[in-house]
């Protein structure tokens, strides 16, 4: 089945025929759907097959059709995020959706490397949102249940064939530029005031406005080889506070991204081997926003725009995709 929007009654339909699927779409059309094997997260951003689109009556559908060995549907919160990993199947993979701001969206994004075994399977997914111009509040669905959270995290383990594995794609249009100041912090954190900044210690946000950065480039470290965004939420002069979309960490050196040109040929070119037979996909809100994709197609590029994506761990304007291949 084609990834893509569907109408209520369709994804009812799905539904009912056993289907195993992936949901994104407004709270109040998914609080509409029967009980089965699906999950799913608030939003009204997406890239459809033809091009970006903003809906509140359309439902994004990705169907798990390697997901005939073995599913199970877990809620997690804090309490219990620390067994996502062990939940798993020993050969498959998990898809993760978590709600913005709050403490499982806290604790995941700061604990998720300390998971044992974390890189044993792929964990991918996306952090739920709402209309920004609405007062929505975002939410997730255990389809199973038939509940429906504003402060836990929704996972979906699927265990595949022996003849098959899965593997996570990160695409990053981003690149550190090497011009820009090193910046280390002291804590792990998604709020700074001071950190070192060429080695001395400096108030980020004072930093920030006095150098007339643009926020809206993240800072990125190298996590053994691959460049890792974090992005800039707000910058809070008279408090000299900055907040983040995605924790900084103690050891890791960050700099500022270079500066995009163009961000639809960026990705244009960033993503020329996407597979569009992604079991699933998804891309960022900041990137949605400052590259105005909305009734723009870019590639064959699809799935939900997040507030925020998983590939292990919590990133920022960054697209993510699984596949699922033969051994």
């Amino acid at each position: 089945m084609e990834s893509q929007l569907y109408s209520v009654e369709k994804v009812k339909d799905f539904i009912n025929e056993g289907r195993v699927l992936a949901l994104a779409g407004d709270e109040r059309l998914l609080s509409q759907l029967p009980q089965g094997a699906w999950i799913g997260g608030t939003i009204p951003y997406f890239m459809d097959i033809d091009k970006g689109k903003f809906s509140k009556d359309m439902i994004y559908v990705n169907e798990l059709e390697d997901a005939q060995n073995g599913v199970s549907i877990i809620t997690y919160d804090e309490h219990n995020i620390d067994y996502l990993v062990k939940d798993a199947y020993d050969n498959g993979f998990t898809l993760l959706i978590i709600p913005p701001f709050q403490k499982i969206h806290h604790d995941f994004a700061l604990k998720a490397e300390e998971l044992e075994g974390l890189y044993n399977n792929p964990v991918i997914g996306w952090v739920c949102g709402m209309d920004l111009n609405s007062n929505d509040i975002p939410y997730t669905f255990n389809g199973l249940t038939g509940e429906k959270y504003t402060d836990k995290a929704i996972a979906m383990h699927v265990e595949l064939p022996e003849n098959k594995f899965a593997q996570i794609e990160i695409f990053n249009i981003f690149e550190r530029d090497e011009n820009s100041p090193e910046i280390e912090f002291y804590v792990d954190s998604f709020d700074v005031v001071n950190c070192l900044i060429d080695g001395k210690e400096t108030n980020l946000a004072e930093y920030i406005s006095n150098h007339k950065l643009d926020i809206k480039l993240p800072l990125i470290a190298d996590y053994s080889g691959a460049s890792i965004n974090v992005s800039i939420k707000e910058v809070d002069v008279e408090n000299g506070l900055v907040s983040f979309y995605a924790p900084v960490f103690q050891g890791k050196k960050y700099k500022f991204a270079k500066p995009i040109d163009d961000y639809v040929r960026s990705f244009e070119v960033k993503t020329l081997n996407y597979n569009s037979e992604a079991v699933f996909s998804c891309n960022c809100i900041l990137n949605y926003l400052y590259g105005e994709l909305e009734n723009k197609k870019i590639n064959k590029i699809k799935g939900p725009i997040t507030f925020g994506e998983i590939a292990y761990q919590l990133l920022n304007q960054t697209l993510v995709s699984l596949s699922v291949d033969e051994l």
